[in-house]
């Protein structure tokens, strides 16, 4: 008997060991797929798994990235785009064709652990002027039937990403918090809905749009480990404006009766480039207490339970709308190649890993001709322009890394933008003559002149990993090998 106890504690031994080996427990991460020459699905998901990420949230319902997925221990959020809230809403028999072809499918057939469908992104944004406050629940509501006839009623559950200015404070205190005026009814019957459902609320929270936002936002107050003045609400005392906004939610929900409600953090995170206050320093000492807060479980002062958080970004996307601002393609852990921006420790001090198996164009770049006239200032303007506006030039903004280049250094970022974006075609270094290729590598730190990865030759990425069943399956299977020779008496 003794024997067996012992065989069981070995056992629990390489549970334990299952977690801790990877350094971190329950890391959520967003990944996007706006970019011009995205990473291969599946190398995607190795450097998810490298460092410990066990769900992402999807933006649209990807086939590479589906597929991909499959089998893989990781648990999958997929969402919906905006623009097809009209058309789920419209016929219960559209959001029955697009669970079958985007939940179903992918479930029976690939093994993709699909865990949650999240309808929209935000659809309730001030900027959006109501455009989908009349579809947003009846897609809701259809998505659910749909799914609830497929079979998958319990297994997946619904939710809806919502910024946070659903929610405001007329106190300026956490304790006030309420929804808008104007939003109030349909939020109440929106979380009723989920409530009677078995979903949840998914929020997204922005310290950084918060000081981005204000001139006179206290910066230190965006940090979690900061030196700001707290603000005090009653008995409770925030130190940090994450804190303050999340329970922001919890007071609105508490005043409605939904005081119990689960709640998931869908986004938060903090750019890298494209803003004065977007920059590495800023990212990683954001970034670091926040995972460092997870890790350790905490939760805020009105609610201990620490919610799933899902970081964003994994990868910076180079095609993402910058209308919000140029740090909007900047916000991923990981550059665009999966490559590491900076340090952080991911837990038992285990450092970020990056992505494995990249390919890349060849190592030469486009720049501005030494002898190119800049005797017509206005067709070197036009060039530059026209480069800017087909690639990704956010990172020459003020206060950006690449904002303090000569004006020759300036043209040669665009020139060499454009032309990476083009696949390196000799074609897309001309500009009427003012540019040339060049194998010196023109980057001046912090600004680096960028080689685009070659998705023409890129090979899907082996995935020389099981998936956290599989390597269960074999723990077990030795397992019972064990208790066999030893209820045996095999010594």
């Amino acid at each position: 008997m003794g024997q067996i106890r012992l065989v069981w504690f070995l056992f629990l031994c390489l549970l334990v060991h299952e977690g801790l080996a990877k350094g971190v427990l329950g890391l959520a991460c967003n990944w996007g797929l706006q970019s011009t020459h995205p990473l291969p699905p599946n190398i995607v998901v190795r450097l998810l798994k490298d460092n410990g990420f066990n769900k992402v949230k999807l933006f649209e319902a990807d086939t590479g990235a589906l597929k991909a997925l499959g089998r893989s221990g990781i648990q999958v959020m997929v969402g919906i785009p905006n623009d097809m809230l009209a058309s789920l809403a419209s016929a219960v028999g559209n959001a029955e064709a697009w669970v079958k072809q985007n939940v179903s499918y992918y479930i029976s057939t690939h093994g993709t652990d699909i865990r949650s469908v999240a309808i929209g992104n935000e659809p309730f944004l001030h900027s959006y002027k109501d455009m989908f406050v009349r579809t947003t629940l009846p897609a809701l509501e259809n998505i659910q039937a749909a799914l609830i006839k497929a079979g998958l009623g319990k297994q997946v559950k619904v939710t809806i990403p919502l910024n946070a200015d659903v929610y405001q404070t007329d106190s300026g205190l956490p304790s006030g918090g309420n929804f808008r005026p104007e939003l109030l009814d349909l939020m109440t019957k929106i979380i009723k809905f989920l409530q009677d459902n078995g979903g949840f609320i998914t929020i997204n929270i922005y310290p950084f749009l918060s000081l981005q936002a204000d001139p006179s936002f206290p910066k230190e107050y965006a940090f979690f480990n900061n030196t700001a003045s707290p603000l005090v609400d009653g008995s409770i005392v925030y130190t940090n404006v994450y804190d303050a906004n999340f329970d922001t939610l919890i007071s609105a929900l508490e005043k409605n009766g939904f005081g119990r409600m689960p709640i998931v953090v869908g986004e938060v995170g903090w750019p890298t480039d494209g803003d004065p206050n977007g920059n590495i320093d800023n990212a990683k000492r954001f970034n670091q207490a926040l995972i460092s807060r997870i890790i350790q479980g905490q939760g805020s002062p009105k609610r201990r339970t620490p919610p799933d958080v899902y970081i964003f970004s994994l990868l910076d996307e180079d095609h993402k709308s910058t209308l919000p601002g140029n740090f909007e393609r900047h916000w991923g852990v990981f550059k665009y190649d999966g490559s590491v921006k900076y340090p952080l420790d991911m837990g038992n001090g285990r450092a970020l890993v990056p992505a494995k198996g990249v390919k890349y164009l060849a190592k030469q770049w486009c720049v501005m001709s030494p002898s190119a006239s800049s005797s017509d200032p206005s067709t070197l303007a036009q060039s530059i322009t026209y480069a800017c506006e087909n690639a990704d030039c956010t990172s020459l903004g003020y206060g950006s890394s690449c904002g303090n280049l000569d004006a020759q250094s300036n043209a040669s970022y665009a020139f060499n933008s454009y032309f990476q974006t083009m696949n390196q075609s000799k074609e897309a270094c001309s500009f009427n003559n003012l540019a040339t290729i060049t194998n010196v590598d023109p980057s001046k730190p912090p600004c680096r002149f960028e080689i685009m990865i070659d998705t023409r030759k890129q090979k899907a990425a082996r995935t020389p990993f099981k998936s956290s069943a599989s390597k269960m399956e074999g723990i077990f299977a030795a397992l019972v090998v064990v208790l066999g020779l030893v209820i045996c008496g095999v010594h």
